[in-house]
């Protein structure tokens, strides 16, 4: 062979093999995830790890999630960070721009559920029947929604079995319907991102909290709260969501978009509130083991919190119709799906 057409042919086989490594490298994508919660906390290693593992397998490795070692942001910030791209991914919870998103109070309300799957599946599918037209999350690609178990009364200070008896409790809260419900309780209401609960009541800055029991774990709460006063269906739900970044999501293959989709929506919803609903369980027993005191609130205080929330559910259903959506449906179909799946 002839030495220059020797030198030109290994070189032409040296770019193919290299243009060939740089295409399948390009193919990679690593999406990064602002992360505000410990690692150890349910949403992280129980919900995002595992979604995370799950898009790289549905993926067959095309994509790969990077949990970042720290948020870039507080809590409050999260909806931004991805809409702005700041990050690719992130999560966080509506309630904590009062004002800003609405229809997230579908699953919100009281007494909708004592399982946290059944009201975070059928919230994404009322997302999808109801509310995704009104466009609430502009900007992102919505990964998922989901709730945590029912939120119940929380102090370290006494037996609650009255409203009455809540009257000047300083009470962390965190946004959303919750606000609304308990502006009837006589509460100081402390406006709080769930992380600084402990630090809240180790300090005495706070009396109590309204919290699912999850957090009792969650938060290693046992040895601070004593005392649980537990509403059937829930005092309230926090509704959460899961984005992406629109553009990133648009440029990724139309192939590694369904593969995101397929273990994202209702499948990831129903991972994120199964996994709440067991450590529900698990605070729960924290808590027993602890020495807290569980009480079941009294017929005639559930009574008294059902009469305000019917004039709550109203007020959010007009505010809900101007944005185009039928709020007394939605939550009629809410309220019937979460039944109809509790009993499956």
């Amino acid at each position: 062979m002839f030495p220059a057409f020797r030198t030109a042919l290994l070189g032409a086989v040296s770019l193919a093999l290299t243009s060939g490594f740089v295409q399948t490298a390009s193919a990679e994508t690593t999406l990064t995830m602002s992360s505000w919660l410990p690692p150890k906390h349910v949403i992280v290693s129980e919900m995002m790890m595992p979604w995370a593992e799950q898009v790289e397998a549905a993926t067959e490795g095309r994509v790969k999630i990077k949990i970042l070692p720290k948020a870039l942001g507080k809590p409050p910030a999260h909806f931004d960070i991805a809409r702005d791209g700041l990050a690719d991914l992130s999560y966080g919870i509506h309630g904590y721009q009062p004002g800003r998103f609405v229809l997230n109070s579908t699953a919100e309300v009281p007494f909708l559920g004592n399982d946290a799957e059944d009201i975070s599946v059928a919230y994404w599918r009322m997302y999808k029947k109801h509310l995704e037209q009104a466009n609430e999350h502009k900007g992102v690609k919505v990964l998922g929604l989901f709730t945590h178990g029912p939120g119940q009364i929380m102090n370290t200070q006494k037996e609650i079995s009255d409203i009455a008896q809540l009257k000047d409790m300083k009470m962390r809260i965190g946004g959303g319907i919750v606000k609304s419900v308990t502006d009837n309780f006589g509460i100081v209401q402390l406006f709080k991102p769930a992380p600084q609960v402990y630090e809240l009541l180790s300090r005495g800055v706070a009396d109590g909290v309204m919290f699912p029991l999850e957090a009792i774990d969650g938060f290693k709460l046992e040895n601070t709260i004593k005392y649980v006063t537990r509403i059937p269906g829930g005092l309230y739900n926090t509704s959460f969501f899961f984005v992406m970044n629109g553009k990133k999501f648009d440029s990724l293959s139309d192939e590694d978009k369904a593969a995101i989709d397929s273990v994202s929506g209702e499948a990831f919803a129903r991972m994120a509130g199964r996994a709440f609903q067991k450590r529900d369980d698990t605070g729960l027993e924290k808590f027993h083991q602890a020495g807290g005191k569980i009480t079941d609130a009294p017929a005639e205080m559930v009574t008294q919190i059902q009469g305000w929330v019917a004039d709550i559910e109203a007020e959010w259903a007009e505010k809900a119709g101007k944005l185009g959506v039928d709020g007394a449906q939605v939550l009629y179909e809410m309220k019937t799906e979460v039944a109809k799946l509790a009993a499956e």
